[in-house]
C-alpha cells in the first residue's frame, strides 16, 4: 500500500503544506445500531465542513466523498472539491440524516470491499481526467471506513476482500469502529486525542484500526484531525541545543545537537474565520496568524527552519504579557526519509529533553535562524520562542516579545492593604463563583458552527436527486434498493447475486464516464 513516500523533496510552498490528500469516508450502517449513531454522525460532520469550509487561506482539504453501506454499497456524494461546496456537502448529510426513516439492512458480505474498490475507480477517473495543474496533487487517497461492527471484524473481511486488489493509489485505509462508550473526557482538561495502544494498531495489511466514543465531540475531533498536515516527506524544523550540554550524544554539523521535529497546530486562527472577534479585523490578511513559525517552516524544501537554544528561564521566569500569536506544538519527526535507527534516536533524544525540563522546572529560549539564500544586503530580523515542556511528548513553542516591540507599562504595584469594605464585597463576589480546577474547552460554546453555517447560502434549484426518490419511496413508487452510478462500473468486481438490475446509464462504456466539465456541469445542478 502506498504510504506517502514520494519522489520529492517536501512541500515547497504553505499551500502544499496544509492541504490534506482526498478522502473517502465509508459508512457502513448496521441494523439496530444506525439509529443510535445516525444523529452525532450528521452533527458532527455537519460542524466539521462548517469549518473546513470557512477557513481562508489555502485549502486544507482537497476532494471528499462519501458512500454509505446498507444492503448494497452506494455513493451519495462522488468527488467534490471541499472548500466552497458547503450547499453539496449539507446536501449530502441532510440525506444521510434521513437513512433512518428509510430503514437499515443487514450489509452484504462483499458490500464493504465493493465500496472500497468502486470508490478507487471514482478517484482515478477523476484524477486522470481533471487538469495537469490539479491533478499533481492527488497522487494518493485515504479511505475511512466508519462502522458499529466490531473493528477486527471489519479489518479481516477487507483484508481477505481486498487481497488481490491493487492499492498503489491507497495513502491510507482506515476502519474507525464506533462505540457505546462514554466520553469521558468532557469533565477533564483536554481531550485524549492519541487512541491508546488497545485501541489502535495496524493489522495485516496496513489497515490501521481505531475506535471512537459515540458521541459528537469525539467525532469532531476524529474529523478534525483532517486538517492538519500529515506527510512525511521531510521534518519541519531543526531544534539546536548547545553541544557543550550533551557530551556524549551525536552532533550536527555545526556542533550542536539537533532535534528533528515535526509541527501541528494546537488550534484554529480565529483570524482564518468569519464572525469571530480577531476574524472580524483581518478578514482581508488570509494568512492570519501564520506568518511567524509556521509559514517560515513552510518556505523552503531544501532547508529546515532552525530554532537554536540560546538559554534556559525558569518556569515561573516569564510574562505571559510578553507571548503574542498563536502557539505550536513539536513532537519528533515520523519523516520516512530517516532510517530507522536516526527516527528512534531522535525520540528518545526529544524525551529525554521532556523529562529534564520538567523535572528541572525550566523553559527553553530559542531564535529562530532566517533560511538562507537571499539576495538582500540588509541583515534579517530575528525571532524568538519560548519553548515549553509537557506532560506529552511534545514542547510547546510560542513567539516572545524583544526589545523593539516593547511598549512602555509604568504601572506601580498593587496596593498591600486595600480598604476592608471593599475586600469584604469583592471577597463575597469571589465567593459566589464556581471554582474549576483547569479550563475545558469542551464545555465552552461559542455558537461558531451554527454561525458559520448560516453565512453560506442556501442551495438553489431543484431538489436533490435523491430527495426525489425518498418522496417517491413513501409513496411506494421505488424500490429501497437503488444503484447510482457516476462512474464508469468496475468490470472486475462481481455483482452481488441479488443485486438489482443496472440502469441504462451505468453500462460499461465510454458514455457512462463524466469528463471534467462534464463532471462539473452534472454535479451544479446536484
Amino acid at each position: 500500500m502506498y504510504h506517502g513516500r514520494s519522489s520529492g523533496k517536501g512541500p515547497s510552498n504553505p499551500a502544499q503544506l496544509y492541504q490534506q490528500p482526498p478522502r473517502l469516508l465509508i459508512v457502513q450502517i448496521a441494523l439496530h445500531s444506525w439509529a443510535d449513531i445516525r444523529s452525532n454522525l450528521c452533527e458532527a460532520l455537519q460542524n466539521f465542513f462548517s469549518l473546513a469550509c470557512s477557513l481562508m487561506g489555502p485549502s486544507r482539504m482537497s476532494l471528499f466523498s462519501l458512500y454509505v453501506v446498507q444492503n448494497q454499497h452506494e455513493c451519495i456524494l462522488p468527488f467534490v472539491q471541499v472548500k466552497g461546496n458547503f450547499a453539496r456537502l449539507q446536501a449530502c448529510i441532510s440525506e444521510l440524516r434521513m437513512l433512518q426513516r428509510e430503514g437499515c439492512f443487514r450489509p452484504h458480505g462483499t458490500s464493504l470491499q465493493l465500496a472500497v474498490q468502486d470508490g478507487l475507480q471514482q478517484f482515478k477517473q477523476y484524477s486522470r481526467h481533471v487538469t495537469t495543474g490539479t491533478s499533481l496533487s492527488y497522487t494518493s487517497l485515504e479511505i475511512t471506513v466508519l462502522t458499529s461492527q466490531p473493528g477486527k471484524k471489519v479489518v479481516r473481511q477487507l483484508e481477505e476482500g481486498l487481497k488481490d486488489t491493487d492499492l498503489i493509489r491507497v495513502r491510507r485505509l482506515q476502519v474507525v469502529e464506533i462505540t457505546k462508550g462514554v466520553l469521558e473526557y468532557m469533565d477533564s482538561g483536554s481531550p485524549v486525542e492519541e487512541p491508546s495502544s488497545d485501541e489502535s494498531s495496524i493489522l495485516g495489511t496496513d489497515i490501521d484500526l481505531q475506535t471512537i466514543d459515540n458521541d459528537v465531540v469525539s467525532m469532531e475531533i476524529f474529523f478534525k484531525a483532517w486538517l492538519h498536515y500529515s506527510g512525511t516527506d521531510q521534518e519541519h524544523i531543526h531544534l539546536l541545543l548547545p553541544s557543550r550540554c550533551f557530551s556524549n550524544i551525536s552532533r550536527a554539523k555545526d556542533d550542536s545537537m539537533c532535534l528533528k521535529c515535526d509541527l501541528q497546530e494546537r488550534l484554529l486562527s480565529p483570524s482564518l474565520l468569519p464572525g469571530t472577534a480577531d476574524g472580524s479585523l483581518r478578514m482581508d490578511d488570509p494568512k492570519g496568524d501564520f506568518s511567524t513559525l509556521y509559514q517560515m517552516a513552510s518556505q523552503s524544501s531544501a532547508s529546515c527552519y532552525k530554532l537554536r537554544v540560546i538559554k534556559a528561564l525558569n518556569s515561573s521566569g516569564i510574562c505571559e504579557s510578553l507571548t503574542y500569536g498563536l502557539p505550536f506544538i513539536l513532537r519528533p519527526t515520523s519523516c520516512w526519509q530517516l532510517d530507522w535507527d536516526e527516527l528512534e534516536t531522535n525520540q528518545q533524544h526529544f524525551h529525554a529533553l521532556c523529562h529534564s525540563l520538567l523535572k528541572r522546572e525550566w523553559l527553553l529560549l530559542a531564535k529562530g535562524e532566517p533560511l538562507s539564500g537571499g539576495h538582500s544586503q540588509r541583515e534579517p530580523t530575528s525571532t524568538f520562542y519560548v519553548i515549553v515542556p509537557s506532560r506529552s511528548p511534545t514542547l510547546l513553542v510560542k513567539a516572545v516579545a524583544t526589545r523593539e516591540l516593547l511598549l512602555p507599562s509604568p504601572f506601580p504595584l498593587l496596593p498591600e492593604d486595600p480598604p476592608d469594605d471593599s475586600l469584604k464585597i469583592v471577597e463575597s463576589m469571589l465567593d459566589s463563583l464556581e471554582l474549576e480546577p483547569t479550563y475545558n474547552p469542551l464545555q465552552a460554546r461559542s455558537h461558531l458552527y451554527s454561525y458559520l453555517s448560516s453565512t453560506f447560502t442556501k442551495p438553489q434549484g431543484r431538489l436533490h436527486p435523491s430527495w426525489e426518490s425518498q418522496a417517491l419511496r413513501k409513496a411506494g413508487q421505488l424500490q429501497t434498493s437503488r444503484v447510482r452510478v457516476t462512474v464508469a462500473p468496475l468490470p472486475m468486481i462481481p455483482t452481488p447475486s441479488r443485486a438489482p438490475k443496472m440502469p441504462a446509464a451505468s453500462k460499461p462504456s465510454s458514455e457512462a464516464f463524466f469528463w471534467p466539465s462534464e463532471w462539473e456541469e452534472y454535479l451544479s445542478g446536484l
